[in-house]
């Protein structure tokens, strides 16, 4: 039998955890959520709730050897650096003393800096770079056999762009649209682990890039929703992101080229 640890089981993740599952792999996750926790071990996942800001040990079956760990601990804008550094410091000692073969670390395309550029992997300019995420992966790639995903704006399934727009004024339209469909996520990681993917930085979006303008408005209309106020182009600059990488390596196909098909 195989096995699964998840560290910081969000959306995406649980999505992943049951999709596991299924395939016959026993699961372990965390989460910072009580409710959450009560559906995963409802669903037969060993669960536990463990805030890795806290000095707190995990209990941990540490005679199992995990296939694969994946981490979606999240460095988010909220935290100052110092209390990242802490929270990624608890994270690197907990993978210290478990057995795994691979790592997998979900980062975010947030990563590369608000300018007109096109970035794909081989950008390297540490001081341009958005540091509490670089920070994060510098960590995390100090492991061994890790492989860093930076996701693009993840939808799907009832997260829908235009929601969050419904009668608001709209300053980033103009904006391209770095996204990616919960349904290619899963695609890309489940193929990455089937074909023993192992080290390297990945970036994981559409490989179109509309406007985030035509995405609100296409998503408005096909979901019912209510139009955004108005648009008021303050935030212009067009950054792009190259995700060419990944499905080349591994021979994917998207379920969704654009955020317009979503």
């Amino acid at each position: 039998m195989k096995h699964l640890l998840i560290l910081g089981c969000g959306w995406f993740a649980e999505e992943l955890a049951k999709l596991y599952q299924s395939k016959g792999w026993q699961v372990w996750a965390t989460t910072t959520q009580q409710e959450k926790y009560h559906r995963l071990k409802g669903d037969g996942i060993f669960a536990y709730t463990h805030n890795f800001d806290d000095e707190a040990e995990l209990d941990l079956p540490f005679e199992i050897r995990f296939d694969l760990v994946l981490n979606s601990i999240p460095a988010t804008s909220k935290n100052s650096i110092e209390d990242l550094g802490f929270r990624f410091y608890q994270v690197f000692k907990l993978l210290s003393t478990i057995s795994y073969d691979r790592h997998f670390y979900l980062s975010s395309v947030g990563v590369y800096p608000d300018i007109d550029a096109i970035f794909d992997e081989s950008y390297a300019d540490e001081e341009q770079m958005i540091s509490r995420l670089r920070l994060a992966e510098k960590r995390m790639q100090s492991l061994p056999s890790t492989t860093v995903f930076r996701l693009g704006g993840l939808f799907g399934k009832q997260r829908i762009f235009a929601k969050y727009f419904q009668n608001k004024v709209v300053t980033t339209g103009d904006q391209p649209a770095n996204f990616i469909h919960l349904d290619d996520v899963l695609g890309l990681i489940e193929a990455a682990i089937d074909q023993h993917i192992s080290g390297g930085i990945y970036n994981v979006v559409c490989p179109e890039h509309p406007s985030k303008k035509e995405v609100i408005m296409r998503s408005a209309q096909k979901y019912l929703l209510e139009y955004p106020a108005g648009f008021d182009p303050k935030e212009r600059f067009q950054k792009i992101i190259n995700g060419s990488k990944l499905p080349a390596l591994l021979n994917y196909t998207y379920k969704y080229r654009s955020p317009l098909d979503f």
